[in-house]
């Protein structure tokens, strides 16, 4: 199987390279300067019409976002390695849960926060009230994944899999940008032991 990994560093691929790393998956890497606009170029929007990365070309047809290329990573490479439940696992249904609410959910409100308090996107869209209450939304969503993690070490057992590299991808970003984990010490205990796998050392120094 060819498989080609496109990525920028400190990007939404990092958490793919993460993935790629746990599992042991053999790839090719091309590495995109998003500055120099690497990814608006013609022969890279034939793969990924969004012109972002991650993508990832599996013998030679193409695929994009984050959160569908690690589950694809966890179909076709994680069930034999225990990382990530088989189609008839009932653990599976809650793997795509989890992964759906890291980047629908608690996702969709870290990016409002991100334009609420941002200089980036304009001063027009700075609002204070909106800033307010995504903290607010991010806050509820933080206790909803403390009570998951109060009981058990990781999301779906007392195992590591990958639905906790894509939730703690999310949380690990929203933290790396002031979210604080001080109320939430389930889920802060819970980060740190995943990220203290040597792959997520691997998957952030792409």
């Amino acid at each position: 199987m060819s498989i080609v990994f496109y990525y920028a560093p400190m990007s939404s691929a990092t958490p793919v390279a993460w993935a790629l790393a746990e599992l042991g998956v053999p790839h090719e890497k091309v590495k995109f300067d998003l500055a120099q606009k690497d990814q608006k170029k013609p022969e890279f929007l034939a793969l990924n019409p969004n012109g972002r990365v991650p993508t990832l070309v599996v013998d030679g047809t193409p695929m994009f976002e984050a959160v569908a290329i690690m589950q694809w990573l966890g179909d076709r490479f994680g069930t034999e390695k225990k990382l990530w439940p088989k189609f008839d696992d009932p653990l599976r249904l809650q793997a795509v849960s989890w992964a759906t609410w890291s980047y629908v959910t608690f996702g969709s409100v870290l990016s409002r926060l991100f334009m609420a308090t941002s200089d980036q996107f304009g001063g027009e869209f700075k609002n204070a009230a909106q800033a307010e209450q995504c903290r607010k939304e991010i806050d509820d969503l933080l206790n909803i994944l403390d009570a998951r993690v109060a009981s058990k070490p990781y999301v779906l057992s007392e195992q590591f899999s990958l639905a906790d590299l894509i939730v703690a991808s999310v949380i690990g970003w929203a933290a790396m940008n002031k979210i604080s984990l001080d109320q939430h010490a389930h889920a802060h205990a819970w980060l740190k032991r995943c990220q203290d796998r040597p792959s997520f050392k691997v998957g952030w120094a792409t």
